[in-house]
């Protein structure tokens, strides 16, 4: 691409995403591009990175010029959204392009309990959190959930996103989607204007604050069906989060809210795949009985102990999925272990034994 001007590189780095199926380019000045395919990080064969390439990027993605840290997003003029990092390391430019697909993915292709999340979905009100680390690919599962909702019925739906990564075309459904910066000063703030909007479905893109948690909560015990997105590890964790937003003196009352207003959790990880790509594997727990009630005790320990456990409808943790994932030919047998906290029960479980959650008082 010697020649190029900065925006004819973009765009060749753009299409060079596509056309290899990465999900993610790493972009840093004075340095040669990669690509994210299937897990694996490649490098593209061009030259490295000018630094007016990046006052490329800020100005396509409109991040104002000298911006550390920033999230925006960008259009190719191929038509295709990139949701957009831009960040400063060493003294130098970079930016991460994580490439968003055009079209929703149908809930039934995503190897998610499809029929978990429609059951939560076809309530009228309450809390669905959505959890896991960044890139497990929370964002589309809660898009493939709404699409099948605009599938299904007639609601109102209200997004909050920064940025909004994949756009609906009103089937059954009338979306209304805010972009945070563009259409909503902040999270906490779109949220709960929303309130005033008619909503039937609200899609919170992340609970991240205190204010955020409050009208989430809010949201759902005033007839809403609230669905949000929590940086965690794992299902029982997305409790200690929304609670962790709140001073010590309000958790029990956090507690109490969520226990009656939850639906359920599902967190959900992202693995390389036998022959390639990759593969998702989840733990989910619906808030019913015992479950409902280790929440509002405060007993996470236990929560964590009954889900981990769990292989059903109601609560199925993440040594199972791996299990079974292992079992089918889908997930190496190292990789399993490797992501497993607990690899001896792991073990275990591919033998066919699994061990029961201790310590539980009903």
């Amino acid at each position: 691409m010697s020649g190029s001007s900065a925006g004819e590189i973009l765009e060749a780095l753009c299409a060079a995403a596509v056309d290899c199926g990465a999900s993610d380019l790493l972009l840093h000045e004075q340095r040669i591009p990669r690509v994210r395919v299937g897990g694996q990080l490649l490098p593209l064969d061009t030259a490295p990175l000018e630094p007016d390439f990046f006052d490329e990027v800020e100005r396509r993605a409109g991040i104002a010029a000298g911006t550390k840290d920033a999230d925006a997003a960008l259009v190719s003029a191929a038509g295709q959204r990139f949701r957009v990092n831009v960040l400063s390391s060493l003294g130098r430019r970079g930016a991460v392009l994580r490439r968003v697909l055009g079209e929703v993915p149908a809930l039934d292709s995503l190897g998610v309990p499809a029929d978990v999340l429609r059951g939560w979905a076809a309530s009228r009100s309450g809390m669905i959190l959505v959890g896991g680390p960044t890139g497990s690919g929370k964002s589309t599962t809660v898009a493939a959930l709404l699409e099948d909702i605009n599938h299904r019925d007639e609601r109102h739906v209200v997004t909050i996103e920064d940025p909004i990564e994949y756009t609906f075309a009103d089937k059954r459904c009338l979306f209304t989607q805010r972009e945070v910066g563009i259409d909503t000063s902040s999270f906490a703030e779109g949220l709960r204007r929303s309130l005033r909007q008619n909503p039937d479905v609200i899609f919170l893109g992340e609970i991240r604050d205190r204010e955020s948690a409050t009208t989430a909560l809010q949201a759902a015990e005033t007839g809403h069906l609230l669905i949000a997105t929590v940086h965690v590890a794992t299902a029982a964790e997305a409790i200690e989060r929304v609670e962790g937003l709140f001073p010590a003196d309000e958790r029990e009352g956090v507690r109490k809210t969520l226990a009656a207003q939850l639906l359920g959790v599902l967190c959900q990880k992202l693995l390389p795949a036998v022959g390639g790509g990759l593969v998702v594997v989840c733990e989910h727990f619906s808030s019913i009985g015992i479950l409902r009630r280790l929440i509002a005790e405060n007993r996470h320990t236990e929560l964590e102990d009954v889900v981990g456990a769990g292989s059903s409808p109601e609560s199925s943790g993440f040594l199972s999925a791996l299990a079974t994932l292992v079992r089918s030919g889908r997930l190496d047998e190292q990789v399993a272990a490797e992501a497993s906290s607990n690899p001896q029960e792991l073990q275990r479980a591919l033998r066919g034994i699994m061990s029961s959650s201790a310590g539980v008082r009903r």
